[in-house]
């Protein structure tokens, strides 16, 4: 095999054969993966949720994590939103010639290590090579399939006024993340993303709180813009306390410094969820035991006046209107 990427390695041919046993079939083979044109899996029973998201993220490898682990992370968590045990995962690579064999193979294996992690199984997919210049390096597309829990009913349009508003970590860690490592700042913090699935934790929850309302990825535009949506999909208001909302000092630090809101910074591993008050507790209890959401937090509640907007009430007693995000946020992630 050469040592990069060349359009041989797409053109169907022997070289793409290669690329798929020597690469994607030893790190993500598994007993549904196939050459195939089409996988052949057994049928879940109930309900499924299906899921499909792009990446090309820049630069494709960042502190605590690679665009592999990225493109799992991210469709795992969407089914899991829903209340959908992710199943079956088919991806396709899009790579730029001259790409690096060596880093393909680092992408390949945070790939199939995800998925082992999460639980899902990877089970077709697809390779094209694009011209020099023609793709940023690699992206990746993910699609997946989730079998939903018995009884759940999970959506952004199901806040009622009192209930309580949690996150399951810090928030903003991956977009400052990302920034500091296109290095245009010339600012050095040490920000690792939190790239994470989080299937476990959610699975938690539903069994702490079977009458769930919401969880929502907080990832592109973050939680503050995840919280505007809710309001306009449930005809709500959100009040949120900004004391409460936990940010890592690393990531307060550079967003400072910036003038960024940490809040429409995207996250990877910190997802929004939305429960009835008498919940809420043990919601929380039940999230620190998992491995991925050891910092969650209560940070507000969902009201009946102020509908379609998000007050923060600050550490000096005052309240504020969450700005509505704009039409570009920084940094720009895929």
């Amino acid at each position: 095999m050469s040592d990069v990427i060349t359009l041989a390695h797409g053109s169907g041919g022997r070289k793409t054969s290669e690329l798929i046993a020597n690469m994607f079939k030893k790190n993500l083979g598994n007993e549904f993966f196939t050459a195939d044109d089409a996988a052949v899996m057994p049928r879940p029973e109930g309900k499924i949720a299906m899921s499909t998201d792009g990446f090309i993220v820049s630069p494709w490898e960042f502190p605590g994590g690679n665009i592999g682990k990225l493109s799992v992370c991210g469709t795992v968590n969407d089914l899991a939103c829903m209340g959908a045990k992710p199943l079956y995962l088919t991806c396709s690579y899009v790579i730029e010639e001259g790409f690096p064999i060596e880093d393909l193979e680092k992408i390949a294996e945070a790939m199939g290590e995800t998925a082992r992690k999460a639980g899902v199984r990877i089970v077709a997919g697809d390779t094209k090579v694009a011209g020099k210049g023609q793709v940023d390096k690699v992206f990746i597309t993910t699609a997946g399939v989730g079998v939903i829990e018995e009884g759940v009913n999970l959506s952004g349009a199901n806040a009622k006024p009192g209930d309580k508003i949690i996150v399951t970590g810090d928030v903003g860690r991956h977009g400052t993340c990302i920034l500091l490592a296109r290095d245009e700042y010339g600012i050095e913090a040490d920000v690792k993303s939190d790239c994470a699935p989080l299937w476990d934790a959610v699975a938690a929850v539903l069994e702490a709180c079977p009458e769930m309302h919401v969880i929502r990825d907080a990832t592109r535009g973050g939680v503050g813009t995840v919280l505007y949506e809710i309001c306009d999909q449930s005809d709500v208001g959100i009040k949120v306390d900004s004391e409460a909302v936990p940010v890592a000092d690393e990531v307060r630090g550079v967003t400072g410094m910036l003038g960024l809101e940490p809040l429409y910074l995207a996250c990877e591993g910190t997802m929004v969820m939305m429960c009835p008050a008498e919940y809420a507790d043990k919601v929380v209890e039940a999230l620190r035991k998992t491995e991925h959401a050891k910092g969650a937090k209560i940070i507000g509640e969902v009201t009946s006046d102020n509908k379609g907007r998000v007050v923060m009430t600050t550490g000096i007693g005052g309240m504020t209107y969450l700005p509505q995000p704009g039409n570009e946020l920084l940094p720009r992630i895929c």
